[in-house]
């Protein structure tokens, strides 16, 4: 029972945004393979790419189905969105329910970055509730709540103000911009590092190009992806010694698929895998649904007299 219980809890944060602050060895580990959703960064370019995401997506773990999630994204001419919600499904849900969800908003910048100003993330399941809420200014946390907070722990490195400064939310570490002008599915999509604060775990993730594949979705995208190892390396508001953190830093088999937001530079991960003590998990889409949308052109000054 106490395994059913943390792979349901893993579940749940599988289908959020990565933010790797749950208990469990198996819950950091299934989390640890959907960090691959947020070890992105934003590189420059031009603006005024507009499009939208509506993907769905499953998680099963050793090949067992145990949960479901949605993400829509929104990027405009000079603002996004960006929201995930996912639940327990199958066996699992007969033991207990869970559900989460995650969301992050802010500002395009001129050069084509995004800039987030706020991010919100919740998990409720029949045991607890998590909540972590945060405001930022263009990479700079300005204030955030974690409940319940952190526990104390003379062995915990602590978090400083450094540590909340050039960061991003997971959610919007989540949206991957290719830089240059060219071809999206170029190495340059993965080789980079992103830093990651959680509102309560500062960490690093580590992306190097793999090599290219193809995806076929029961609805949407059909084409290219590029694959990206993924590496996890905390560096402040972890307890160095817990089993979790040393399985999670030596773990070198953690990939994510990256699938392109039409009509943008944006990539997004189609599908994470990372090895966990009960078996593989994989966060794979069913349903890529993505729409470019034309930027609005301003009204000429005749036409407005």
């Amino acid at each position: 029972m106490g395994r059913v219980n943390e792979a349901r809890n893993a579940g749940v944060v599988a289908l959020k945004s990565p933010s790797i602050v749950q208990r469990s060895l198996v819950q950091r580990a299934v989390l640890a393979g959907t960090a691959a959703l947020s070890a992105l960064a934003l590189g420059e370019g031009a603006a005024h790419a507009q499009g939208t995401l509506d993907a769905r997506y499953e998680v099963t773990l050793g090949g067992v189905p145990f949960g479901r999630g949605a993400w829509h994204i929104n990027v405009a001419d000079d603002q996004f969105t960006s929201a995930v919600s996912g639940t327990t499904t199958g066996l699992l849900s007969m033991f207990s329910t869970g559900r989460g969800t995650s969301a992050s908003r802010g500002a395009v910048a001129k050069g084509g970055a995004l800039n987030a100003s706020s991010y919100s993330s919740s998990i409720a399941t029949t045991q607890k509730y998590d909540e972590v809420r945060m405001q930022l200014s263009s990479g700079t946390v300005k204030d955030y709540l974690a409940e319940p907070p952190v526990s104390p722990d003379p062995e915990r490195v602590p978090v400083e103000a450094a540590h909340r400064r050039n960061v991003l939310d997971p959610m919007t570490a989540a949206i991957l911009r290719v830089p240059g002008n060219g071809d999206t599915f170029v190495p340059e999509a993965c080789n980079r590092k992103v830093a990651v604060f959680d509102g309560r775990m500062r960490y690093d993730v580590q992306l190097g190009f793999k090599r290219l594949d193809r995806v076929r979705s029961d609805k949407g995208y059909q084409g290219t992806v590029v694959v990206c190892s993924v590496v996890f390396a905390p560096v402040a508001g972890h307890i160095p010694s817990r089993p979790v953190i040393k399985y999670l830093t030596q773990l070198r088999q953690t990939e994510a698929w990256l699938a392109p937001i039409a009509g943008t530079r944006f990539m997004v991960p189609y599908k994470a895998t990372m090895p966990t003590p009960l078996g593989m998990g994989v966060l794979q889409a069913t349903q890529f649904v993505t729409v470019p949308q034309q930027a609005a052109r301003p009204t000429p000054t005749s036409a407005r007299q």
